[in-house]
């Protein structure tokens, strides 16, 4: 039988600033509705390859293929334009905008319409017309997310949700990057610091130390196996599956 294509794939990718890699021969594969946590400790290269494969940085080696088809290197457009859509770390919200205004204009042809997408979001359709620099940290992580939902994304990569969130925001929070992977079947890659959260949304799980995998496997498997990770953020043995 033959093997479905992934809509993400990544090959013996290499990324780094200037002459020095970052990232080395980093490899992944995943289909739609799937969601990857990509774990690690500050410094790990992390943030670094979701902006690669979203185009931002030139890979030094190696492929990102989304659905199939090869991407140009270094060229963010092409990325987007082919379904890859990152929320950064910082949201990167036009904040003298109100809700609705950062959400027409992220909308590209054929997205989703507003109404459908802020079905996701209860809390923020009642946000509609405030401006973005008034909602709290939690209601701009999910505006950030919606803006990234009606781009109508393929592969959609969230780099630190819970940055400067509170605990018990995140916790309601992540839950919605499982809802979204389920409904719209895009691929999810979260870069998370919340390991415990970011696992009970995830279906694969990887721990990057010093620009290399570590540690890989299934969410539920790297949750029950809490020494394993422990140690694979201690920098143990290279690309070991549980």
């Amino acid at each position: 039988m033959t093997e479905p294509t992934p809509l993400l794939e990544c090959r013996d990718l290499t990324v780094g600033h200037g002459k020095v890699s970052v990232i080395r021969d980093f490899n992944l594969s995943l289909q739609p509705g799937q969601v990857l946590a990509v774990l690690g400790p500050n410094g790990a290269g992390k943030t670094t390859l979701m902006t690669s494969i979203a185009g931002l940085i030139p890979r030094m080696a190696g492929q990102v293929i989304v659905n199939g088809t090869p991407l140009r290197n270094g060229r963010p457009g092409v990325a987007n334009r082919s379904g890859v859509v990152l929320v950064p770390d910082q949201r990167a919200l036009f904040n003298t905008l109100t809700v609705r205004e950062n959400l027409y204009l992220a909308r590209k042809k054929g997205g989703p319409e507003l109404a459908e997408t802020m079905e996701m979001f209860p809390a923020l359709a009642k946000r509609l017309k405030l401006a973005a620099g008034e909602l709290s940290g939690g209601e701009q992580q999910m505006l950030a997310v919606a803006r990234a939902l009606v781009q109508n994304p393929k592969v959609l990569l969230i780099d630190e949700m819970s940055m400067g969130l509170a605990p018990v925001i995140v916790e309601d929070l992540l839950p919605m990057v499982r809802q979204v992977a389920d409904q719209s079947k895009v691929v999810v890659v979260l870069v998370e610091q919340h390991v415990k959260l970011a696992l009970e949304v995830a279906d694969q799980a990887i721990v990057v130390v010093h620009g290399s995998v570590h540690l890989r496997g299934s969410a539920a498997e790297l949750a029950a196996n809490p020494a394993r990770l422990e140690e694979a953020y201690m920098g143990g043995a290279a690309d070991v599956a549980v």
